[in-house]
């Protein structure tokens, strides 16, 4: 087990290094701005009817679509640094959950935008502008309760040899380059099923749904470490609030926003319980 810990190591540390430096994350954002106005472009093409018949596979006719491209690629980053995040603490990674459950919010509210006219007209798409209030509101709950949540954050419980360190982080970075590969191959498949004109299903809820096994998974593989009841509640606890993201996501709307807001409610109210009444102390043996 020693060699396949060390090659994880050494496989998915560099791919770490080098989606966290800053040249990366500059380059990724003039992508995400060059695609921005790209597809604002090609939207105006459509729209004179001065489009390319090779630039079929993009038929859209309304400029905030390319409002929810961007939103979708902004989604699609934060996914792959909550795969990079997953070693670090399953509370951090829970925490950046939540951060791109309340993305996908603010992404269905922008999503809603393309069925308006242009200009924008309130009268007769009052039922729109409700459902995008919802999902605004929703997505500022998430977001308040997160920066409770992290402000009661802790350092997780501290491992009495180094060895044992390096054998949980190493198993928790082989679950993130399996998760990072499976991402990558429904990515490549949601992209093929495109452009062959086929029906794409919503890629963000069948990844969470990989997310909840994988939480699972990494509940079971940190009770060989800590088989403490205290630290198996809290992480079982943790994967019950993914299984309520992934409910959130498939929800009807409305129901979207109040599952989500409960998901945070209750890590929030987890994390108070474990902090007040089951966290070890600093000193004790």
């Amino acid at each position: 087990m020693d060699r396949i810990f060390t090659l994880t190591t050494f496989l998915f540390d560099p791919l770490h290094h080098f989606w966290d430096r800053e040249r990366t994350q500059k380059r990724v954002a003039a992508g995400l701005v060059a695609v921005f106005v790209s597809c604002l472009l090609l939207i105006e093409l459509n729209r004179m009817g001065l489009a390319p018949t090779w630039l079929g596979w993009f038929p859209y006719t309304s400029h905030f679509e390319a409002v929810h491209i961007a939103f979708g690629l902004v989604l699609v980053i934060e996914v792959i640094s909550l795969i990079f995040t997953l070693p670090c603490s399953i509370s951090k990674a829970v925490g950046k959950q939540f951060e791109i459950l309340a993305l996908i919010l603010l992404r269905g509210a922008f999503k809603l935008l393309a069925s308006f006219p242009e200009p924008i007209q309130v009268v007769g798409n009052e039922d729109l502008v409700l459902r995008i209030a919802a999902d605004g509101a929703g997505a500022l709950a998430i977001f308040t309760l997160l920066g409770i949540y992290r402000t009661l954050q802790r350092p997780d419980e501290e491992f009495k040899k180094g060895e044992a360190i390096f054998h949980f982080v190493s198993s928790k970075k082989l679950v993130a380059l399996g998760l990072l590969v499976i991402f990558v191959g429904l990515a490549l498949h949601h992209i093929v099923l495109y452009f062959q004109g086929l029906p794409t299903p919503e890629f963000f809820p069948a990844f969470y749904t990989v997310l909840v096994f994988s939480d699972i998974l990494l509940v079971l593989i940190a009770q060989r470490f800590l088989p403490h009841f205290r630290a198996v509640f809290r992480n079982s606890g943790f994967a019950l609030a993914t299984l309520f993201i992934r409910l959130a996501l498939t929800a009807p709307v409305y129901y979207n926003a109040v599952l989500g807001v409960c998901a945070a409610i209750y890590a929030l109210l987890l994390t108070l319980i474990y902090n007040s009444f089951y966290a070890p102390k600093r000193n004790q043996p």
